[in-house]
């Protein structure tokens, strides 16, 4: 009866979905990779998140499998949202989500606990193949399963080495063309109508470029720009 029971609880841990939680800041992502996760067999999403702080809390709470955290988040970007996840539950899986991202940025990711990093314009071909390689025990970096982290972590600091990026203080390519947009005098309204975002959004920007550059009004972030080669000037 005892052999029974065993096997029995076996079979029921075998079948065990995947669980997993999605957390960007843009709903038609989440929505995205949600129906994607739908298609794939044993895989559960469990919860959702469109900020930092509530990755975190669905984190701890929830205890997931896997965190598809985005890197760029409001209220908490997703290295600070991991960095403080890894110190509470280093159990769970993370892999970050981004539109870009630098090679110092997946370096620290990876250093921080990351499993993975996906690239939004390849989500659609790498979900699939970067859960399979997490849940496996590899990782998933620059769109390929990556067995041996310490050869991988080497390779990428000698990249970094070799060809130095333009520091950028972790703003955003959409952080960065709005710098540009100060820059060039543009209101917030302005700035709006350019992306097609809301006035909010703008603000929402403008908030995290002063925290990230240390600066606290539109004219000291334009000479901060200038200074430091954020924006490219015409002559």
């Amino acid at each position: 009866m005892n052999q029974v029971a065993r096997k029995s609880s076996s079979a029921n841990m075998a079948v065990a979905p995947i669980r997993i939680v999605v957390a960007d800041d843009h709903p038609v992502v989440r929505f995205g990779v949600k129906n994607m996760l739908m298609n794939e067999p044993g895989i559960e999403v469990v919860g959702e998140a469109e900020d930092g702080d509530v990755a975190i809390t669905q984190t701890l709470e929830l205890e997931p499998d896997i965190l598809l955290l985005d890197l760029q988040m409001p209220r908490l970007p997703g290295l600070e949202a991991m960095r403080a996840i890894m110190s509470r539950s280093p159990r769970v899986k993370i892999i970050l989500l981004t539109g870009t991202i630098s090679t110092q940025q997946i370096i620290e990711a990876l250093q921080i606990g990351a499993r993975g990093i996906i690239l939004k314009d390849s989500v659609a071909g790498d979900l699939s193949s970067a859960l399979r390689a997490v849940l496996s025990g590899d990782y998933w970096i620059g769109g390929e399963r990556v067995v041996n982290l310490l050869r991988a972590l080497r390779e990428l600091m000698e990249k970094a080495a070799a060809v130095p990026e333009r520091k950028t203080y972790g703003l955003t390519p959409r952080e960065l063309e709005v710098v540009t947009c100060i820059v060039e005098g543009c209101s917030n309204k302005d700035i709006a109508k350019q992306f097609t975002i809301s006035e909010e959004t703008v603000k929402r920007h403008l908030s995290n470029v002063f925290d990230k550059t240390g600066v606290s009004t539109r004219l000291e972030l334009a000479l901060f720009a200038i200074a430091h080669k954020l924006v490219v000037l015409e002559n």
